[in-house]
């Protein structure tokens, strides 16, 4: 295992264990983030968001497999399981994430998934009917960044 594919799986590690400072560790100081719902964040921004979601997610479980490192980043595929707290709904995302990696540190994080699969489980009937529509990704998108900014502040 080279030192990237050890950066990551020291990071999702500390994810299954809920370790959110060792998580937080992992990335640099100027570091970025984005997926479907988080979009575009900074550093303290992603050290936030897992935080986040660490505290709010209490059943959260995730796996993680096939972690590929090379001399610039890594990649890997991970699953997280939790209930949905603004619908009670349970959810099965599965992610496809990249990794770019500077003096061991990760300097960019893109997580992929499917966002109707996941509207569709987190939302239900609205999730199945606009869950393909920009108009929903840009609400759930819009409505996670003000979570994150009101946790930030500490009114979560």
């Amino acid at each position: 295992m080279n030192d990237n594919e050890q950066l990551i799986q020291h990071f999702y590690t500390s994810f299954q264990r809920k370790d959110i400072q060792a998580m937080q560790d992992c990335y640099a100081a100027d570091a970025t983030f984005s997926d479907p719902a988080f979009t575009n964040l900074n550093a303290a921004e992603v050290r936030s968001m897992w935080a986040m979601l660490l505290k709010s997610g209490k059943d959260m479980r995730i796996e993680f497999k096939n972690i590929k490192g090379n001399e610039d980043g890594a990649t890997a595929e991970w699953d997280a399981w939790y209930t949905f707290s603004a619908t009670g709904n349970k959810v099965h995302n599965s992610i496809k994430a990249s990794f770019l990696i500077e003096n061991g540190k990760i300097v960019k994080h893109t997580d992929h998934f499917n966002f109707y699969r996941w509207a569709r489980q987190s939302l239900g009937l609205t999730g199945i009917l606009l869950g393909w529509t920009s108009f929903l990704r840009n609400k759930v998108s819009t409505t996670a960044k003000k979570k994150l900014k009101s946790f930030m502040v500490g009114k979560a």
